[in-house]
């Protein structure tokens, strides 16, 4: 099953071909440069749509940001939502395969029970231990925005650029050792050409996760809403909601 899955997602990935991007003055994106950006897409997907802004958000000024403060804001929020995509894409089907969801000597968690569903191992989760997950992920949030960096960082919405999120080694009192982005210095250094390519390249593949994700929790809640995933036995259901993530522990109504 997760070959299949994986296949899919490749192929939606394959769908954004990246488009060469003309070379911006500032981290931030006009909307003219926005639109010379999606021009520029040579694929027959760019070259049938062109630009495709259908709310009209690349004209807006979200809390009086401005103009270009706001496009820095939706371009960092699409590439941090495509990142959380990927993560939890490639979660779900590693929770889907027996190796996670099987039997353990050891258990990950307290309360863990085996053949559960990825979604089914979230509920299972103890409330403290999902709280404990939530503040790690509120403090990674808290050093992405810049806290913690008052001089050396330059928000995304003032010209920093967009996606970029500061070394965190040696944050949290020193507790912390590795930095989010490249922990260790595995990979050789890269030209200004391969950093811009590698941009794009993650735009496109957090656009096909973003697709792919929602397909695999549509598939998991309504068998058969996913034609292409619902020929695959044994998808996993889940009879619960997704967007109720605490429902198996509280409720506020």
């Amino acid at each position: 099953m997760q070959k299949i899955i994986a296949a899919l997602a490749l192929s939606g990935a394959a769908a954004y071909v990246a488009p060469v991007a003309p070379k911006a003055t500032t981290a931030l994106n006009s909307k003219a440069e926005l639109e010379a950006l999606a021009m520029s897409n040579t694929d027959a997907l760019g070259q049938s749509m062109g630009f495709w802004d259908p709310l009209g958000l690349a004209d807006g000024d979200f809390w009086g940001l401005g103009n270009e403060g706001t496009i820095g804001y939706l371009r960092h929020a699409e590439i941090k939502h495509g990142r959380v995509a990927m993560a939890a894409f490639l979660g779900y089907m590693a929770g889907a395969t027996e190796l996670v969801s099987g039997p353990h000597k050891i258990l990950p968690y307290r309360g863990f029970e085996p053949g559960l569903t990825p979604p089914e191992q979230w509920d299972a989760i103890p409330l403290y231990g999902k709280l404990q997950i939530l503040v790690i992920v509120g403090m990674l949030e808290s050093y992405g925005e810049g806290a913690g960096f008052p001089e050396s960082y330059t928000h995304y919405t003032k010209g920093g650029l967009p996606g970029f999120y500061p070394s965190i080694k040696g944050k949290g009192a020193g507790q912390i050792t590795f930095d989010l982005y490249k922990p260790f210095p595995i990979f050789p250094e890269q030209s200004e050409a391969q950093k811009e390519r590698g941009r794009r390249v993650e735009v496109n593949n957090g656009r096909a996760a973003m697709l792919g994700l929602m397909s695999l929790l549509s598939a998991s809640a309504v068998p058969g809403s996913v034609p292409a995933l619902s020929g695959i036995e044994g998808f996993p259901q889940y009879s619960g909601n997704v967007m109720i993530p605490f429902e198996g522990d509280f409720t506020l109504f």
